[in-house]
């Protein structure tokens, strides 16, 4: 990393540190801030359409088959609803876990990309861990430096979220911002909601395709390109975020969370639960409860990370 990005990326760790109890005022500037002091288990969390960095530290994220250790010299983009397992792996002495998550605005993306001279590449293998730019971190770092400076807020934040949504298309991340786009033909969005609100049913890549009116090839492709999973890979990472969370926090067993989360078949929920959490889910969800009884939050179902 440049001495100048390097800076910039100082700059804005500074300021999350401080900053990271005002959830409220974040969360005006489409920011979640996360400060962890621990290093936490693997969990589950849903990301919106985001910027997701690290500002201190390093943790562990699984989308799909991409499993990625990062840190500060990277950074990730999710360019629609995407469930992630990650957690913290390594802290800073000083300054402990940090991490920032800027939401993005797909109508922002689609204005900004608009009145950009360039062409649309298809996406392809594009690496999920994207690499800073001098001028992406110090944009990034102004945005978060608002939060020392509310009352520049409603003035200033539009226009610096233009500047990131411009600093992030002249990356090699770009086709993946653009990725959910599909204008005019919103397939991978579409995809996304269907199984997100209906997730219980009993989806295939041919009924998928049949209910929002694309080619099985074409919902692969452009799934893929976006999400770094399938269809299914997508369906079964949801089903098994939202089972482990009502084991843990509504008390349910693995039958009953299975059942309502779509599984048709003990076996085959256990042998996936297994594969993504390393644990037996009943044996799982019992030592996760406790800790969670005893206050032991960090790495348990945090949505923050």
């Amino acid at each position: 990393m440049d001495d100048e990005t390097a800076r910039s990326l100082d700059r804005a760790a500074e300021v999350v540190l401080r900053r990271a109890p005002n959830r409220e005022l974040a969360q005006s500037l489409g920011l979640r801030l996360s400060h962890v002091t621990a290093l936490t288990e693997l969990g589950y969390q849903h990301y919106p359409p985001s910027l997701s960095t690290v500002l201190a530290g390093r943790k562990r994220t699984i989308v799909g088959d991409d499993d990625q250790v990062w840190g500060v010299d990277r950074f990730i983009i999710t360019p629609v609803d995407i469930p992630v397992v990650s957690g913290v792996i390594e802290t800073d002495p000083r300054r402990g876990f940090l991490a920032a998550r800027w939401q993005i605005s797909p109508a922002l993306v689609r204005e900004v990309a608009a009145a950009m001279p360039r062409s649309r590449q298809p996406a392809g293998d594009i690496r999920r861990l994207g690499t800073w730019t001098p001028a992406l971190a110090d944009a990034f770092a102004r945005m978060v430096s608002l939060l020392d400076a509310p009352e520049d807020i409603p003035v200033l934040a539009p226009l610096i979220s233009r500047e990131i949504v411009l600093r992030l298309l002249q990356t090699q991340q770009a086709p993946r911002v653009l990725a959910a786009l599909d204008d005019g033909d919103p397939v991978v969005p579409h995809a996304v909601a269907a199984l997100t609100d209906r997730m219980t049913e009993p989806w295939s890549m041919s009924t998928l395709a049949a209910e929002i009116g694309a080619s099985q090839p074409t919902l692969f492709r452009r799934f893929k390109e976006a999400t770094s999973m399938t269809p299914m890979q997508y369906l079964k990472r949801l089903r098994l975020g939202e089972a482990r969370h009502r084991m843990v926090v509504l008390g349910e067993s693995a039958a009953q969370a299975a059942l309502k989360v779509g599984y048709r078949s003990a076996p085959h929920f256990s042998r996936d639960y297994r594969r993504l959490y390393g644990a037996p889910p009943a044996a799982d969800s019992t030592r996760l409860r406790e800790r969670l009884q005893q206050g032991e939050f960090e790495g348990v179902l945090r949505p923050g990370l």
